[in-house]
């Protein structure tokens, strides 16, 4: 999983910059090109009886690959978490979502729990990739 979680990642600067409704369209297309395997994946080890156990762990996961790919001295920088925490919100948490399974509101939901529970300010909330593309004006909220 550290593998896949890394290579997530490897484009978020860009991925990040610029923001706008056309290439976030691009990117989130890209986006899911790459690593929609991963995101199916995550949902298979979801069907079981214990799902709550597996969304845990998996989140735990995830968060532990985030930290040793990011934390410098057991430290993220806070400009990285705010880039991290961007990332989830736009690509990762809608992405879950868009595998269309029955599991992907429980894994969302752990993850972000778990996420928020593990880095500092990094409260964040999701929602879905049509509420953040049709929240675009030519610009996210028309401050980029």
């Amino acid at each position: 999983m550290l593998q896949q979680v890394e290579t997530m990642f490897e484009d978020m600067a860009p991925m990040l910059k610029g923001l706008k409704k056309k290439n976030y369209e691009t990117n989130m297309k890209a986006f899911r090109e790459k690593n929609n395997e991963f995101f199916f994946q995550m949902m298979d080890q979801l069907k079981t009886e214990k799902k709550e156990v597996v969304a845990k762990h998996i989140s735990n996961s995830f968060v532990a690959a985030v930290k040793q790919i990011f934390e410098k001295r057991g430290k993220i920088k806070g400009k990285v978490q705010m880039d991290l925490n961007f990332f989830m919100i736009y690509y990762v948490f809608p992405a879950i979502l868009m595998t269309q399974s029955d599991d992907a509101k429980l894994m969302a939901d752990t993850l972000c729990e778990t996420w928020g529970n593990s880095f500092k300010d990094a409260k964040i909330g999701y929602t879905d990739y049509d509420t953040l593309y049709e929240s675009f004006k030519e610009k996210i909220f028309g401050i980029f």
